[in-house]
C-alpha cells in the first residue's frame, strides 16, 4: 500500500479483549498524518492496549481500525513494517552491543553502517557505549539504543509508551527533538507519557483515556492527570 493519505489512524467503536477482560471499550479516534498525539490517563486506562492495537499486536474484535490505510480488523501483520513501537520491553539482544543490535534489526542493506552510526549519534551514544554489550548498559542507555533503531528505520508511524522513562534530562530532550523532527518529516506519532512538561511542548493534541475509551479529545496537551503505566 504506502500511498499518501490525510488520515494515518481511524478507529470507530473499537473493542478489544484479553480473554474476557475488555482492553478497549469503544475507542473513537482519528489522527492525521504528521500529528503528534499525547495519550493521557490513569493506570489501567487502556493507553498501552491502544498503542499495541495500532501496532497490530492486539486484535480489535468489534468496531473498526484502520492504520496507514491498512484494515487491521482483517490482517494485522500487514502494517508492522511501517510502524515502530517503543514500549516497556526493548527487544534488544543482551550479548550484542548497540551497533550490532541495530545491524541485526536493520539487516545488511547498502549504507546500513552509515545509518547505524548516524542513528546512534543522534541519540547521544558514542565512544565506549557503542561497543559495550547491552547487558552492561543502564536503563536509560538501553532506551537510547531502542530510540536509535526507531530513528534509523524511517517508519511512518511511531508508537511510544513512556518514551522518557529511565532517561536523564538530556535524554528527555533528545526524545522531544526526535518526535518534533519526525513529525515535521511527515511521520505520525502517538505517545503515552507522564512527563507532562515535555508532552506540553511537543504534542499537537491530547486525548484522555478512561476505562478503555477516549473520554476527552482536545487540541494541545492536557494540563493535568497521570499517564504512568497502562
Amino acid at each position: 500500500m504506502g500511498r499518501a493519505m490525510a488520515e494515518a489512524i481511524k478507529l470507530h467503536d473499537a473493542v478489544a479483549f484479553s480473554g474476557s477482560f475488555p482492553l478497549l471499550s469503544g475507542v473513537n479516534l482519528c489522527v492525521e498524518v504528521g500529528e503528534v498525539v499525547h495519550l493521557n490517563g490513569a493506570n489501567g486506562a487502556g493507553k498501552t492496549s491502544l498503542l499495541r492495537a495500532l501496532a497490530g499486536l492486539v486484535a480489535v474484535t468489534q468496531g473498526s481500525i484502520s492504520v496507514l490505510g491498512y484494515d487491521l480488523t482483517g490482517e494485522r501483520r500487514s502494517v508492522r513494517r511501517e510502524v515502530g513501537l517503543v514500549g516497556h520491553q526493548s527487544f534488544l539482544y543482551e550479548d550484542l552491543d548497540a551497533g550490532e543490535n541495530l545491524a541485526f534489526w536493520l539487516g545488511t542493506d547498502a549504507g546500513g553502517a552509515d545509518r547505524i552510526a548516524a542513528a546512534l549519534a543522534r541519540v547521544g551514544l558514542a565512544g565506549r557505549l557503542i561497543g559495550a554489550p547491552v547487558s552492561k548498559l543502564s536503563t536509560g542507555q538501553r532506551r537510547r539504543v531502542t530510540l536509535a533503531l526507531l530513528f534509523a528505520r524511517n517508519q511512518r508511524l511511531w508508537l511510544l509508551d513512556e518514551p522518557h522513562a529511565g532517561l536523564d534530562a538530556a535524554g528527555r530532550e533528545i526524545v522531544d527533538s526526535l518526535i518534533v523532527e519526525a513529525s515535521r518529516s511527515g511521520t505520525t506519532v502517538v505517545f503515552a507519557s507522564h512527563e507532562l512538561d515535555h508532552a506540553r511542548t511537543i504534542a499537537t493534541r491530547s486525548v484522555v483515556m478512561t476505562g478503555g475509551a477516549i473520554t476527552l479529545d482536545v487540541p494541545g496537551p492536557i494540563a493535568g492527570g497521570a499517564t504512568s503505566g497502562a
